[in-house]
């Protein structure tokens, strides 16, 4: 991978990662864009830039790391449960669906819930304002909501923000919630993957390890303050649009 790809995927995750666009679906397709062969060394480049973008989440959040904040965590890690559980057991046969064809399905079908869910949702009738204020039922609720990410382009963030809203969170506090649960997420899953590819991280890989890891940290925590300052006066639509446009436009190429 040269540096030019680095800051390419790196500028991609930085903005895909919390937006319900799906990270994992974009950086699949720009990736055969580009002619990026799924080698180990290019694997670690994405472990890489995903735990730049926990970074970004603990700089924006760096209040929130306080005992005080002890239950909001308790009710994190409680929603993090069942993707941390099912992607364990079924990681194997998670990857298989790991192809264009179900991404761009999948962007669609994630679109079309955003449109049907903002037709019927009410701002006014969310009850809940502060994540400090989720229960830990809802909480649960989320989690198993986001199971669905599991699927490639489906959306952490989005399948997290969608049970959020389902349960009578508003959009902001769905958003950082989501923004939240990232972190064991993404710890999971690239320290499972540093495990695996952990040989790649020296030599002549390092420049664009560096490259990627610096951009999308960069990227990340501007898009979570820019996302946040979004959703105080927009909704999901035009997210929704984006992705059923994106998606057949991904199926209309294959």
């Amino acid at each position: 991978m040269d540096l030019f790809q680095a800051i390419i995927l790196g500028i991609i995750e930085g903005i895909t990662e919390f937006l319900p666009i799906s990270s994992t679906g974009h950086l699949i397709v720009v990736s055969q864009w580009l002619s990026i062969d799924q080698t180990d060394a290019n694997k670690a480049f994405e472990v890489i830039i995903q735990f730049s973008a926990i970074l970004a989440v603990i700089l924006n959040y760096k209040d929130k790391f306080s005992l005080k904040h002890s239950v909001l965590w308790t009710k994190v890690a409680i929603a993090f449960i069942p993707i941390g559980l099912v992607g364990l057991i079924f990681h194997h046969q998670i990857k298989t669906f790991f192809t264009v064809p179900v991404v761009g399905t999948m962007f669609i079908v994630g679109g079309i819930i955003f449109l049907v869910l903002e037709y019927f949702y009410k701002e006014r009738d969310a009850h809940i304002t502060n994540v400090e204020e989720i229960s830990y039922k809802q909480a649960i609720w989320i989690g198993i909501a986001q199971v669905f990410a599991l699927i490639p382009g489906t959306s952490r963030a989005g399948a997290s923000i969608v049970g959020g809203l389902l349960v009578g969170l508003n959009r902001t506090a769905s958003a950082e919630f989501s923004f939240l649960l990232a972190l064991p997420v993404l710890a999971a899953a690239a320290g499972f993957d540093i495990l695996k590819h952990y040989d790649e991280f020296s030599g002549s890989h390092l420049p664009a390890l560096l490259v990627g890891f610096i951009v999308s940290f960069i990227v990340a925590y501007l898009t979570i303050k820019l996302f946040l300052h979004f959703l105080q006066k927009f909704t999901f639509v035009g997210f929704g649009l984006y992705r059923i446009i994106f998606g057949s436009i991904l199926l209309c190429l294959i």
